[in-house]
């Protein structure tokens, strides 16, 4: 397995650009990029006449990872070579209403009985992102994972994009499939947040929308705990997401906000938030960000084995990045730590994230989490 990495930025052009010829058999090319620039078709061009034979598996973000650095508004984009693994990719369709179905179709595309390990990118708005990973689990043969995240826009929450077939789309959901015995996935994800003020039940909910918490309005609550910042939502809700349990004994998940809909009082979700659950807010505990960051790389490099990661595509919450700020790289530094120089980082800030928390647990989606995938060849 072979990696070579470039970045694009307006004011320098393309660094590291691989030296001729190193990324000309590469199979895959992960790209990572603001939207406005996917947008550009001479970029994606550029590096598909680097990579001839490869796929462009990429979307929009809230920030890219390129090595130990974070860059806003540049092109990350990341070509591999595997020697003893193939790879196929498919695509499909997706809206809120239809995550599911979607996820399943994708994994039915997918399916294949020497299949190991399903990378995907989704549509990071107009979805849900707890009925994508339930679809998937559906089309998937059973035992193999998958991870992988949502699109993004910044902090603007406007329109995001994957790409497909070299060109950056809306409303779609993408998967690359690994096939062979010879790959190892590894893969782990942890948050650091820490919960506050009193458990609310959710009273009334649909999927992934939000109405009520305790029989009072979901946006009123909200914005009462938000203070000055309500006049920022849906942006300022990545500052405060909600922890969700169905039981008091549970460790839940979290959920952060993709939109607010004043008419309906109501908050939109990027996955679901069920009925009947217990639900408390949370805010940021900086050295927890970074220590959550750490187990995940240690979680990941455990389920890796013996054999060194030699990539890892990281996806953190934008929410993460918003309050980190300046110390942002320190929570990719902290993988590096982990992970060690040889394995190659790229990866994204995004509007969620899908991993298993440990190795063989059940994949979900995430929010405010730190997730890693490694990827290694024996």
């Amino acid at each position: 397995m072979r990696v070579s990495q470039s970045i694009w930025t307006e004011e320098k052009g393309w660094q590291s650009e691989p030296a001729e010829g190193e990324a000309s058999r590469a199979q895959v090319v992960f790209i990572f990029g603001a939207r406005r620039l996917l947008a550009r078709a001479n970029l994606l061009a550029e590096i598909q006449a680097r990579s001839p034979m490869a796929m462009l598996m990429g979307c929009s973000t809230a920030g890219e990872i390129c090595g130990p650095h974070v860059f806003d508004d540049s092109v990350v984009a990341t070509a591999v070579e595997f020697e003893r693994t193939n790879v196929r990719s498919a695509w499909v369709s997706i809206t809120a209403d239809s995550s599911q179905a979607a996820g399943r179709a994708l994994g039915e595309q997918l399916a294949a009985p020497n299949l190991s390990h399903v990378f995907l990118l989704s549509e990071g708005l107009n979805v849900n992102g707890s009925a994508l990973v339930a679809g998937l689990r559906e089309g998937l043969p059973p035992g193999v994972q998958m991870t992988g995240g949502l699109s993004a826009d910044g902090a603007a929450f406007q329109s995001t994009g994957v790409l497909i077939g070299g060109e950056l789309r809306g409303g779609v959901v993408c998967g690359i499939g690994f096939y062979g015995s010879a790959l190892r996935a590894g893969y782990g994800s942890m948050g650091g947040w820490d919960p506050f003020g009193p458990h609310r039940v959710i009273t009334r909910s649909d999927g992934n929308i939000l109405y009520e918490l305790d029989g009072q309005s979901a946006l009123a609550l909200y914005k009462k705990y938000l203070g000055d910042y309500a006049k920022d939502l849906p942006s300022s809700g990545l500052l405060f997401p909600l922890l969700v349990r169905r039981t008091e004994r549970e460790p839940g998940f979290v959920r952060t906000i993709l939109s607010v809909d004043e008419a309906s009082h109501s908050l939109r979700f990027a996955g679901d938030v069920p009925q009947g659950a217990i639900a408390q807010l949370m805010r940021a505990n900086f050295d927890r960000l970074i220590d959550g960051a750490s187990g995940a790389a240690t979680v990941t490099q455990l389920a890796q084995g013996r054999h060194a990661a030699q990539l890892a595509l990281l996806i953190s919450c934008v929410g993460r990045k918003l309050v980190l700020q300046q110390r942002i790289e320190e929570e990719v530094e902290a993988v590096r730590d982990i992970l060690g120089d040889a394995a190659t980082m790229a990866g994204f800030y995004s509007y969620g994230e899908i991993s298993p928390l440990t190795p063989g647990a059940r994949c979900d989606l995430h929010n405010q989490t730190m997730t890693i995938t490694t990827l290694s060849e024996a």
